[in-house]
């Protein structure tokens, strides 16, 4: 049963909401104002105001469907009235909906598909936990991702992050990570990796995929834009390799051939909500399950009950320990870090 435009209403207030927490006000004023002013009678409007499922962040998120074609009309060249709404302060609901009118095939299109961030900064309480798990075990890594879209995540030990004047990573980084940091100082054990891969029911090509990947940044956070794009080129380069596959039968896969004397790093960033219950399950089961024959460590940076931003945890096997590490930004913009002594 369609949800109704109520609820498709409700969720691009809701959106709205999410995008001035998480510093845009130009997304803010886009979806409150798509949110009272979309009426039907257009093929983009009436596909939107008709959603069959849960229009929600929570499940398919349609307003960021929607935003991901609008940017993509500005990045192609297709809108300029478009882009110079979004580049004043003024509200970008009408150009936004002219657009719509303009280009239906082109934003049908996009609202088939989820949107797919791979944002960078995601990348700095990787390199922080990295080093912590480093320090206490000693040992090299292997890493496994799901939900790892283009696999810019799989690359965090290229990247460099800064704390507190002391840097941690590569002497040449592709890019330099300086959240806001509270917590003590990660400890200095710098991570060899021995082998990497991710997996995605949908992995996106960092070459072929570029725009999707950039159109669904928001416009009026440059500083994404241009991280992205470093990390863009480095992964054409490098060329992480992600999988076609559901999360729990590739990590099963994956894991039953251990690597002697290293530990398994399994992680996922703003990605475990989007599972279905049986795939976390079973995911679960199968690190259980493979630390018989070796060390395995997972890393969530996720949603849960509590605020602001994303619970950071660990989890050790064989014997189950669970770690609270500390919270961060949704987008990496700050990281509360309150692990225990490694």
């Amino acid at each position: 049963m369609s949800p109704g435009p109520t609820s498709i209403r409700a969720a691009f207030h809701d959106q709205a909401r999410s995008c001035a927490a998480l510093g845009s006000p130009l997304m803010d004023r886009l979806m409150s104002g798509l949110a009272d002013r979309l009426v039907p009678g257009d093929p983009v409007s009436d596909r939107i105001l008709r959603w069959p499922g849960d229009p929600s962040s929570r499940a398919d998120s349609v307003p960021l469907r929607l935003a991901g074609g609008l940017h993509a009309l500005i990045l192609t060249g297709q809108e300029p009235a478009l882009a110079a709404a979004y580049a004043s302060s003024r509200d970008p609901t009408d150009a936004a909906l002219a657009a719509i009118q303009h280009h239906p095939d082109f934003l049908l299109d996009w609202l088939t598909s989820p949107p797919q961030t791979n944002e960078v900064r995601r990348s700095a309480p990787l390199i922080a936990a990295a080093h912590w798990l480093t320090a206490r075990f000693g040992l090299p890594l292997v890493l496994s991702e799901l939900g790892a879209s283009a696999g810019l995540n799989l690359l965090w030990d290229r990247y460099a992050l800064t704390v507190r004047g002391q840097t941690f990573g590569p002497a040449d980084p592709t890019l330099t990570l300086t959240p806001d940091w509270t917590g003590p100082v990660p400890p200095y054990a710098r991570p060899t990796i021995l082998d990497r891969r991710g997996t995605d029911l949908n992995p996106l090509d960092p070459e072929s995929d570029r725009l999707r990947l950039l159109a669904y940044l928001w416009a009026d956070q440059p500083d994404r834009i241009s991280r992205t794009r470093a990390a863009l080129d480095l992964a054409v380069h490098q060329r992480p390799h992600v999988d076609r596959a559901d999360a729990a039968d590739w990590l099963e896969a994956r894991l039953a051939t251990p690597t002697a004397g290293a530990l398994h790093l399994v992680f996922h960033t703003v990605a475990w909500q989007y599972f279905p219950p049986a795939t976390q399950t079973a995911a679960l089961s199968a690190m259980e399950k493979a630390s018989r024959l070796g060390p395995i460590a997972r890393l969530s940076m996720e949603a849960d009950d509590q605020t602001p931003g994303a619970a950071l945890t660990l989890t050790l096997w064989p014997q189950g320990d669970t770690i609270p590490l500390g919270r961060a930004d949704f987008h990496g913009r700050w990281i509360d870090w309150q692990p225990p002594p490694p």
